[in-house]
């Protein structure tokens, strides 16, 4: 008997099979096939992909399937007709549409309103501006329209008919109420649409129903096999991880760096929601998550690898290693005093400015590639910090940090991140903590346990701890007082 995590991204997917012991039994992953324009993405495309690697993976792992859970990026909404057939390509949250209708909501409701409700400072990139921005702007009559899917509930209609979508990722529209837990009438109101165009919201985990027969005889499966809403990626992430009480969270350590703390209640004052910290449900009952961005994780060792080590790409091949074990290898042992304000894409959270820049201070005739490079992790943990302080004065607080995600497998990056913060840095022995997270969903949802908290021993396993340097550590929070005062030159 086994399960299946399925994690739908903006710019691929993956499935991993797990057996009833939290096993890996196989992987399948494929990048979409994308138009010219880097702001819309095709639904079908993601479906064919879907199929995909859920045949692959099912293929390969040869076992029995009892569930399949859905986890999936956000925002981006999928508009179909009657038959279910899908209407126009879907917007991206970097897609800049939606931006007066999202200025007129506010000035129609009242920005304090609409956080207090949706748990989100009003954004164009939401959901719910640009569904306004469709039915004011689109080509296809508006009454052609009979529903409004995002990315997870679109994959589980297509995969079982059903209409369900779970609590956070209905979060990411702005029309959700997420102390309530159902469609707001008066913010779906605002885009001149009511829930009846909106999927079912239900709790992560819940067992949509089972999978169509045409599909199930594609993918070699059971006709019995359920289907599960899993959740937006990041809680599903945290899930994956074990966060499931307050004082804990994950840091997502990929292309963009996303830190996922878990706390037992809402959290909707004006201040903290004007910090660009949304309150999201949880996939525990009761509980919510919010989610610190930083939008140059990953993404700013890739332009340094890009642009300043061809040389070190081409030894990394001849060794057979990652250029990133190289660079790690030939970086400066010991703090720099470079300070580097990663908004190379603008600033996250919580500015959340497009207009910020990145910068680098402190350069002299003495610095050399390995000063920078470890200058480069040393700034965008300075960023995370700096979100660890803010949520910290909201009364989110933890000490240890499970880290996950590519980033996660440099000791290098995970020492200095340790050393920075003051944290216990705690990687897991998976990268895909979303997919892991929407494996146990769908093993709770069919019995398989009878908790997440009963499936965390079998599926998520933590590698030895990584502690901080007390002579590290009071090195760099000096330096980071010049941080803090060179970011502020930044936003």
């Amino acid at each position: 008997m086994a399960v299946i995590g399925l994690d739908v991204g903006s710019s691929g997917c993956k499935s991993i099979v797990f057996d009833d012991g939290g096993t890996k039994l196989s992987y399948a992953y494929m990048e979409y096939k994308r138009a010219d324009s880097v702001y819309e993405i095709d639904a079908n495309e993601i479906w064919k992909c879907v199929l995909a690697v859920l045949k692959k993976s099912i293929a390969e792992s040869k076992a029995e399937i009892k569930a399949l859970a859905v986890s999936s990026f956000g925002e981006t909404f999928v508009a179909v007709d009657e038959k279910g057939e899908i209407l126009a390509k879907s917007m991206l949250y970097t897609d800049s549409r939606g931006s007066e209708q999202c200025r007129r909501y506010i000035e129609s409701a009242g920005k304090e309103n609409i956080m207090k409700i949706s748990g989100v400072n009003p954004h164009p990139m939401y959901s719910l501006p640009k569904i306004g921005w469709y039915r004011e702007n689109n080509q296809t009559p508006f009454s052609n329209t009979k529903h409004f899917f995002l990315i997870e509930d679109y994959i589980i209609f297509k995969l079982c008919g059903e209409k369900y979508i779970d609590y956070s990722l209905a979060a990411r529209t702005m029309a959700f109420d997420v102390t309530k837990k159902k469609w707001d009438s008066s913010l779906l109101a605002l885009a001149g649409i009511d829930e009846k165009y909106m999927s079912m919201p239900v709790p992560s985990g819940y067992a949509a129903g089972k999978i169509l027969p045409k599909i199930a005889e594609t993918l070699c499966v059971s006709k019995d096999m359920a289907i599960v809403t899993g959740g937006h990626d990041q809680v599903c992430a945290a899930t994956g991880a074990g966060i499931t009480k307050p004082g804990l969270a994950i840091d997502g350590i990929g292309t963009v760096e996303c830190i996922t703390p878990a706390f037992d209640k809402p959290i909707l004052s004006a201040e903290f929601l004007n910090n660009n910290y949304a309150c999201v449900p949880h996939s525990i009952a009761d509980m919510y998550v919010t989610y610190a961005v930083n939008f140059t994780g990953g993404s700013i060792l890739k332009w340094y690898r890009d642009n300043f080590a061809k040389y070190e790409m081409q030894q990394a091949k001849k060794k057979g290693i990652s250029v990133y074990e190289l660079l790690d290898n030939t970086a400066a042992k010991s703090p720099t005093d470079l300070i580097v304000v990663p908004h190379f894409a603008g600033s996250g959270t919580p500015d959340m400015m497009e207009s910020a820049r990145g910068s680098v201070y402190g350069l002299r005739f003495d610095t050399d590639a390995g000063m920078f490079y470890r200058a480069l992790l040393e700034g965008v943990t300075y960023e995370m910090k700096y979100n660890i302080e803010r949520l910290e004065s909201f009364g989110i607080r933890f000490d240890k940090l499970k880290a996950a995600g590519g980033g996660a497998k440099s000791k290098l990056w995970l020492q200095i991140k340790a050393d920075i913060t003051g944290c216990s840095i705690i990687p897991l022995d998976i990268d895909e903590a979303g997919v892991t997270g929407a494996a146990m969903l769908a093993a709770v949802a069919v019995g398989i346990y009878k908790t997440l908290n009963d499936a965390i021993p079998y599926f998520v396993h933590e590698k030895e701890a990584v502690e901080p340097s007390k002579n590290e550590h009071e090195i760099y929070i000096e330096r980071y007082e010049k941080y803090k005062k060179a970011r502020k030159n930044n936003v």
